[in-house]
């Protein structure tokens, strides 16, 4: 499987604490840096894992520390967003792919049970978060029909983690393309896969991760969630 990871934007939410790095340079109770333990796990769960980073911001620090993947750049990174960074991984957008967002923690047996589905596209969401949810999600039965930041109801917030089969990724390639073609390069890759379940081009459904640890890196406390979920482990 192919891996995906979107590392190049400034973790702002987390000033002053990264005005030096990416929320995902910051360290865990291992004392990794969060995406070194996002590639860790992957290498160790699937042996057939290529893992890609996207980076921007600081990406001589990241380059330096980070191990086990390749690296790609989006030069663009402080006027753009994760649709750019996409975009300059447009040649890999070939074949089943995992997208992640570079600032979430999950332990290790929740991307046991991402890289256990492929059957299907799916993005990983959360069921028990109905409230002050930062990007979420709306289904019908086991499909997703929207994703936004803008709900005011819905089953449960976006945990950072997209899974597409070889069909989707073509559709989504073909979106992000046209997208930033037409100057949309300041959006979430999500809202792309969004736009063609609106259009019904593309059949999402969802993972619930409810009973897994996880978090966002968006506040001190997540990061202190962050380095509970971590504490201890050998990866």
């Amino acid at each position: 499987m192919k891996y995906i990871i979107l590392a190049a934007g400034m973790g702002t939410r987390l000033h002053p604490y990264t005005r030096n790095y990416p929320k995902s340079m910051l360290k865990l109770g291992n004392d990794k840096f969060v995406l070194q333990y996002t590639i860790d796990c992957i290498n160790k769960l699937d042996s057939n894992a290529q893992i890609y980073t996207v980076v921007g911001f600081n990406q001589d620090f990241i380059r330096e520390k980070i191990k086990g993947c390749e690296f790609i750049e989006n030069p663009f990174y402080s006027v753009t967003n994760s649709i750019a960074s996409l975009w300059f991984a447009k040649d890999l957008l070939v074949g089943p792919v995992t997208i992640i967002n570079a600032d979430v923690v999950f332990e290790e047996e929740l991307w046991q049970a991402i890289i256990n589905k492929n059957d299907m596209s799916f993005v990983c969401l959360d069921s028990s978060i109905k409230q002050d949810g930062d990007y979420n999600v709306q289904v019908l039965g086991d499909k997703v029909v929207i994703m936004s930041k803008e709900l005011k109801e819905y089953f449960g917030e976006y945990c950072g983690v997209t899974k597409l089969n070889e069909c989707d990724t073509a559709i989504l390639k073909d979106e992000i393309l046209n997208m930033v073609n037409d100057g949309f390069y300041n959006e979430w890759y999500e809202n792309a896969v969004v736009q063609k379940i609106l259009n019904n081009k593309m059949i999402v459904r969802y993972l619930d991760i409810k009973e897994y640890a996880w978090t966002e890196l968006d506040t001190v406390n997540d990061l202190f969630l962050a380095r509970k979920i971590t504490e201890n482990k050998d990866i």
